[in-house]
């Protein structure tokens, strides 16, 4: 091991020969398959059976190598490559300087290994079987990968700081006391996070966490500790340079795929549409806290699961993203919370979000809609109105964002359900003087119906005019009588239609009064609904 560290070689004690397969970690919390077989061979890291003497190497050997290792053979760099070794003792790097670069594959290691403080370049650690990472505040300049291992002890990153990427595609991870999987509380990533198909029992913690670029969580499996920890992802207060994705795995990327990467690195490997290939979704079981991210690129929520509990939510309140895309097939079974949020597009579907007043608006701004597929208005009504307490500034929202659209009717509806909503939480005089405003004008958004009591007004006083005519007011003046005029004169009092001589008696007097009254309500609504369409021409 010595001279492969010197010539920058791999030092392999695999029992076989060939090239390294990469093996897939047993399931998160467990050091070792369930089934006890022999899993993929005898280099499998993570099955039952025991590693002889001949494959053992003793870790203070490793931390000598590393932090006082001999120089370089010449015309080489050094470098520790190690292959299918059993690495025993205390793992001790704390504080350490590590210049050279460190590979550990189809590794076991006996116990903890403790990096927290210390400074290396690149960091990769693929397809092993380790207790716990204690790393707290490393600082790497390259890149750290942590791909298809078990670590049944939870991973500690906390304040750590990464030069280019950090890797967890396919890993599994089990929880520590506290009930955290992933604690990377204040991690600084200075390109992409890519944690695919990640299988996590315990929180994923990332709050205050600096991501340059993009934050990937595709077909992953979260799941909660337990009652003492209900979270399964907290990422508050987190900034990602690019795209946070809550989504779906295509699995024509990862099937027989030999790297850590997958096929496609993200990116979909079939030509087929979208429906017609097959995907692990992106799973979670427990509350989900977004809160006061900010997101440069998008928020992609799509072909995602989320198991809440009773009282659990999905946090999205405060986040600020120029697109969030909520297009899940299945909504989630708890909250979802958009309070103050700050959204540029928002392209959702109706079958994403939960009903019974499960979705949160308060303050939620957007600049558009773009739904993905058909949205209904009473759908589109039904979501506004889905908080548990009446927030008209929601509907307000939402006739904006439909009026810069040009959808002018479609946002008068909903200023109309606005106020429909309304009446329920007044008491009861409210409501009853509503149910009157509704029956008579619409709140002024339905001119047509204002129109039609006019019309009506019009009929019933031309009908009693017609059997009870007045006498004239100068009966020596010659006055021709039209009762349809006299009564449409009345209802349109601005307008002469050339039967104001006539006095009628005492019940003609109320009848006319009230045809007064009831054209200076109704007629000022109608002649609204005229203006705003001769204007919209």
């Amino acid at each position: 091991m010595w001279e492969a560290f010197r010539h920058g070689e791999v030092y392999d004690l695999r029992s076989g020969t060939g090239p390294a397969e990469f093996v897939l970690p047993a399931p998160a919390g467990r050091a070792v398959r369930p089934d006890g077989g022999e899993g993929h061979g005898p280099d499998d890291p993570f099955a039952a059976g025991g590693w002889g003497p001949e494959r053992t190497v003793r870790a203070e050997v490793i931390a000598r190598l590393l932090l006082h290792g001999p120089a370089a053979a010449p015309g080489r760099v050094t470098a520790l490559k190690l292959t299918g070794a059993l690495v025993t003792g205390e793992f001790t790097l704390a504080g350490g300087r590590i210049d050279c670069y460190v590979e550990f594959q189809l590794c076991r290691f006996e116990r903890k290994l403790l990096l927290s403080e210390a400074t290396a370049g690149t960091l990769r650690i693929v397809s092993c079987a380790l207790p716990r990472l204690e790393a707290s505040r490393l600082v790497s300049e390259g890149d750290v990968h942590l791909a298809r291992c078990g670590i049944p002890g939870g991973v500690r990153l906390t304040d750590a700081r990464i030069g280019t990427d950090l890797l967890l595609n396919q890993s599994a991870v089990g929880p520590d006391a506290y009930g955290r999987a992933v604690s990377a509380d204040g991690i600084s990533i200075n390109q992409d996070c890519e944690a695919e198909r990640l299988d996590l029992i315990g929180e994923l913690s990332l709050r205050s966490a600096r991501i340059g670029g993009r934050l990937s969580l595709r077909g992953g499996s979260l799941r909660a500790a337990g009652p003492d920890n209900p979270t399964a992802v907290n990422a508050a207060r987190i900034t990602v340079g690019h795209t946070l994705y809550l989504s779906g795995s295509e699995d024509a990327n990862w099937t027989g795929s030999r790297t850590v990467y997958g096929s496609g690195y993200g990116g979909s490997t079939v030509a087929a549409p979208y429906r017609d290939t097959t995907h692990t979704p992106f799973r979670a079981w427990g509350r989900i806290r977004l809160s006061d991210g900010r997101f440069d690129n998008a928020v992609l929520i799509t072909n995602a699961e989320f198991h809440l509990g009773e009282g659990e939510e999905l946090a999205l309140s405060r986040i600020q993203t120029p697109e969030l895309r909520f297009t899940c097939d299945t909504p989630p079974t708890g909250a979802v919370s958009l309070n103050r949020a700050r959204i540029g597009n928002l392209v959702d579907s109706p079958g994403a979000w939960p009903t019974a007043h499960h979705v949160s608006l308060t303050g939620f701004t957007y600049e558009s809609l773009r739904p993905a597929e058909p949205f209904p208005l009473e759908r589109r009504i039904a979501w506004v109105d889905s908080g548990r307490e009446f927030r008209p500034e929601a509907y307000e929202q939402l006739a904006a964002a439909l009026r810069r659209d040009g959808a002018d009717e479609d946002a008068r509806a909903v200023l109309y359900a606005k106020q429909r909503r309304r009446r329920r939480t007044l008491p009861l005089p409210g409501r009853l003087w509503g149910h009157l405003q509704d029956a008579a004008v619409g709140y002024g958004y339905r001119p047509g119906r204002a129109a039609a009591w006019l019309v009506l007004a019009w009929v019933l006083g031309t009908a009693y005019f017609a059997g009870h005519r007045p006498a004239p007011v100068k009966p020596d003046e010659s006055v021709v009588w039209n009762p349809a005029l006299y009564a449409a004169g009345k209802v349109l009092p601005l307008i002469d239609l050339g039967q104001n001589g006539w006095n009628p008696d005492r019940t003609g007097q109320w009848v006319a009064t009230a045809l007064v009254l009831t054209g200076w309500t109704l007629a000022t609504t109608a002649v609204a609904g005229v203006t705003r369409l001769l204007q919209r021409g």
